[in-house]
């Protein structure tokens, strides 16, 4: 049985930009529309207990290109 998916990724993490109080994030369309262009998907995030920083997890095959790295 052959599959199309890769058997390798790249991994990426995104801190979203913190708005002027700092306890809000901004939305970081720009920053993941760029991202997704450059072939990266977003699989899942990161949060700390209590609120804390988040980071967005992205992937892509390996391979790809690296503009973002």
């Amino acid at each position: 049985m052959t599959t199309d998916q890769p058997s390798e990724y790249e991994y990426y993490t995104l801190r979203p930009p913190r708005e002027a109080t700092k306890k809000e994030a901004s939305d970081p369309i720009q920053e993941l529309n760029q991202l997704g262009a450059e072939g990266w998907e977003l699989v899942s995030t990161i949060e700390y207990t209590g609120g804390g920083t988040k980071f967005l997890v992205l992937k892509r095959p390996r391979g790809e290109s690296t503009d973002s790295q």
